[in-house]
């Protein structure tokens, strides 16, 4: 049974995150900018944090691999130094994942208020299951727990953003942003699947296939995937 979990979370892990991130391209040149910034200076730190954007960006696409997530890293490392150049301070290069850590909380707050929880749409996005039964009365309230601790968390790594931003400390502002990247959204997805396939079954709503064929309960319930 544990060997079969554990089997079922390495598939969704490929599911939903495999091959959809664009981690390294923002996370080494944000790497090399503090080493820079701390052994040669600002200047150099924003040209080589840049010049590796830009390698990781040629390579990317000389491989054939899609090219959004390529640009999208090179533009949030151009935004970034575009920041720190205009206000003159090596920690407004972290403004960026400051506005972007804020919009994320506040949209997954938002989405739980007005019962369409966050989650929801992230598993309809990578599964393309059917829509309205995320909106069904006993599949809903699955979602919007998770999309709560979600919002949970996204508050504290906020919170500590601001606190490290306001305290120009970009070396520890860094460490926590990295940390609170795609090591703190693993540990999410391990615990969102876990419990919200459990509530689902405690719910006792329909599957997907039950939806999608409108059986009648008593219902059997989602046994795999969230």
């Amino acid at each position: 049974m544990a060997v079969n979990r554990l089997q079922e979370l390495v598939d969704e892990f490929r599911v939903v995150v495999l091959g959809e991130s664009n981690l390294i391209d923002t996370v080494v040149p944000t790497i090399l900018f503090l080493v820079a910034n701390g052994t040669l200076g600002f200047q150099y730190a924003m040209w080589t944090s840049l010049a590796t954007a830009l390698a990781i960006t040629f390579l990317r696409l000389r491989r054939g691999q899609a090219p959004q997530y390529a640009l999208a890293g090179l533009l949030s490392v151009g935004f970034a130094i575009g920041l720190a150049l205009v206000l003159g301070r090596s920690e407004a290069y972290f403004l960026p994942a400051l506005a972007n850590g804020a919009v994320v909380f506040l949209l997954t707050l938002f989405s739980v208020l007005v019962r369409r929880p966050l989650v929801a749409w992230t598993s309809y996005f990578a599964r393309r299951w059917p829509l309205n039964w995320y909106w069904h009365p006993r599949v809903r309230p699955a979602y919007s727990e998770v999309t709560l601790v979600w919002a949970l968390v996204f508050g504290a790594r906020l919170w500590l953003q601001v606190v490290l931003f306001r305290a120009e400390s970009p070396e520890q502002f860094a460490t926590l942003t990295t940390l609170g990247g795609w090591p703190t959204m693993v540990i999410l997805l391990v615990f969102s699947y876990l419990y919200g396939t459990w509530r689902l079954q405690r719910l006792g709503g329909p599957s997907v296939e039950e939806f999608e064929n409108d059986a009648l309960p008593p219902w059997q319930g989602q046994q795999r995937g969230f």
